[in-house]
């Protein structure tokens, strides 16, 4: 099972790329667990300068924008 972390305070764009990662697992047939960052401090130690941000396996992959599903699918498969 991969860990995927949302790192964010939980705002709407937070809450939209936690559904597209739910749909982009789900549709994958990849199981995931979700876990939402919203502590500041937690959420700097992964050197981001923009929420939201997207981490697969501890490895950040995206910051500051909502990517597209194919996008969050290959992350999540890789």
């Amino acid at each position: 099972m991969k860990t995927v972390k949302i790192l964010g305070s939980g705002c709407a764009n937070c809450k939209k790329l936690e559904a597209l990662t739910r749909e982009a697992a789900a549709s994958s047939g990849i199981e995931i667990e979700v876990v939402k960052v919203t502590a500041i401090n937690s959420i700097m130690a992964y050197d981001l300068l923009a929420t939201p941000g997207l981490v697969v396996d501890e490895k950040l992959v995206s910051s500051g924008r909502i990517p597209k599903l194919d996008d969050i699918k290959r992350w999540i498969a890789a």
